[in-house]
């Protein structure tokens, strides 16, 4: 499994082969990246409405022929925009795409928003979202087991370090990730903050990656 930072809450993660791309924020922001630095994707996944999110879905989306998920309006927006194999959930709703099974989790945020876990034989990746801290997270560690947890840090619009130290105590993934932090000067955080909290009171390894910094992880999906 490969994980990819493509900065802010975007990831491109290979798993069992097939690429996921997920919020992908790249042109219309100051980043460092191209949008032909992103791999053909598989599956482009969309966690919420908002613009910092959606952001070059759709180009991806169209340019790969992948696959697009999302919640029902933002995958009927693509739909209608001329993408061909959508795919809308709802939250605790689950489908599977080329091979991947994507379920939908809750995210307390605006904007109709929703987590994702995306599990394949190499292993479980749970990508949050913008969201609050909530107790069902512990559920999402009991039911899915990932062992991979990507968990925005940044506060104002999401948890701050402390929320997401505690995310990561009730959903114990193997490792941890913190996004959504910095791109704003409202969200300005010390990603080290968060890997002292989080590393100082569980087993959890903090991955912290900087934009178009890749990790590779071993997993399987019972970690």
């Amino acid at each position: 499994m490969k994980l990819k930072s493509l900065g802010h809450a975007g990831f491109e993660l290979s798993l069992d082969g097939k690429t996921i791309v997920v919020d992908p924020f790249i042109t219309k922001r100051q980043s460092s990246l191209k949008l032909g630095s992103v791999a053909k994707a598989d599956i482009v996944a969309v966690t919420h409405s908002h613009f910092d999110h959606t952001g070059d879905s759709l180009e991806l989306a169209l340019r790969d022929e992948s696959a697009f998920v999302s919640t029902a309006d933002v995958s009927h927006d693509a739909e209608e925009k001329g993408v061909k194999e959508v795919f809308g959930l709802n939250i605790s709703g689950s489908c599977q795409v080329r091979g991947i099974t994507v379920v939908c989790t809750q995210a307390l945020h605006s904007g109709n928003p929703c987590g994702f876990v995306f599990i394949g034989k190499e292993g479980a990746v749970y990508h949050a979202g913008d969201t609050g801290l909530f107790g069902d997270m512990a559920l999402i560690g009991e039911l899915y087991s990932p062992g991979v947890a990507l968990l925005p840090i940044g506060g104002y619009f999401t948890m701050g370090p402390r929320e997401a130290a505690k995310a990561a105590e009730l959903i114990r993934a193997k490792y941890v990730v913190p996004m959504h932090y910095n791109t704003f000067p409202m969200i300005r955080q010390d990603p080290e903050e968060f890997k002292r909290l989080v590393e100082g009171k569980i087993d959890s390894e903090v991955l912290i990656l900087k934009e178009g910094e890749t990790a590779e992880i071993v997993l399987t999906q019972k970690e």
